[in-house]
């Protein structure tokens, strides 16, 4: 439905993007991963016609529309990473403004607003200013939005950032329920593994400007088919019990999230007494030791080293 061929985004001595090829079948939902600064942003911009590419191409069913964006546009729903509403609006009026841009108008568009006020669940506060709203319901106002001209396919730029678990697990219940009754086909970047997890039916993982790794879960879990991943919890978090482990040639990679230390490790290899050892020689409490199935995060670590928030 949607392909984007070898886009490329030069500013002035900086490569942002840099040759991605990636595509969306329709009724899909696409994640897009990365850590900051790895060029997901300015890949989307691109995607929707927001920035030309420096080279490259998006084709829509196989059509260019670099040069004639308005053909996807007609089709394309985005849910900006910042919240992009009139404060001191109503919710009824943003979308009645909103809904303008999209040349709708008279009974079509009053009908076209209940609808989404109903999928974003917002029917009870729809004449309340929008700066009395909390961050989850500006976030679900946002993606209102992008649904009034009923989209075949809508990009979602993080749209649960700082907002409470309610209102994302909202949300995201929300975006499964368009794939699954409209067909909508969705390309989603998160911060959050577990909503990766939870919606996405293929993932594409992006670092310095590449695309580096895509497949499904399970095609993008079994790179570490090979490794084990150990998770050690400990008291206290030892410096020289960390330098020894990075010294320790058994062991691939080591991360450290709180009181939380994970290596990986090749699979035919034993490590366990090495680990203790290590502990009890640099006087460090384990008070958990315990093989992982390796998940998203454990790949995203292995093939960026870094963490996604960093």
């Amino acid at each position: 439905m949607l392909e984007a061929v070898e886009l490329t985004k030069q500013f002035k001595q900086h490569k942002a993007v840099n040759g991605v090829n990636l595509f969306l079948e329709k009724g899909e939902i696409v994640g897009l991963l990365g850590p900051n600064g790895a060029g997901k942003s300015t890949t989307i911009s691109m995607i929707s016609t927001l920035i030309p590419p420096t080279s490259g191409d998006v084709r829509l069913h196989n059509e260019s529309v670099i040069k004639h964006p308005e053909r996807l546009r007609k089709v394309l729903g985005v849910v900006p990473q910042e919240i992009a509403l009139y404060a001191d609006l109503s919710a009824k009026e943003n979308l009645q403004f909103f809904g303008k841009i999209h040349r709708l108008s008279g009974s079509v568009l009053q009908q076209k607003i209940e609808e989404v006020l109903e999928i974003v669940g917002l029917v009870d506060r729809q004449n309340d200013l929008v700066k009395h709203f909390s961050g989850g319901m500006k976030r679900r106002l946002n993606i209102g939005v992008a649904l009034l001209h009923e989209p075949e396919f809508i990009i979602m730029d993080e749209p649960t950032v700082g907002i409470d678990p309610q209102s994302r697990n909202y949300i995201l219940e929300t975006v499964k329920r368009l794939n699954k009754e409209k067909k909508m086909t969705v390309l989603y970047t998160s911060h959050y593994m577990e909503e990766v997890e939870f919606l996405c039916d293929r993932i594409y993982i992006m670092d310095k400007g590449h695309i580096i790794v895509s497949g499904t879960k399970d095609e993008i879990k079994n790179i570490l088919s090979a490794e084990n991943t150990i998770q050690m919890k400990v008291e206290r978090v030892n410096e020289s019990f960390i330098e020894a482990l990075h010294a320790n040639p058994l062991i691939n990679r080591v991360t450290v999230q709180d009181r939380s230390i994970m290596v990986l490790t090749p699979k035919e290899v034993n490590v366990f007494v090495d680990l203790f050892k290590l502990a009890e020689e640099t006087k460090t409490v384990l008070t958990s030791v315990e093989i992982k199935t390796p998940t998203l995060e454990d790949v995203f670590l292995h093939l960026t080293g870094r963490a996604l928030r960093d």
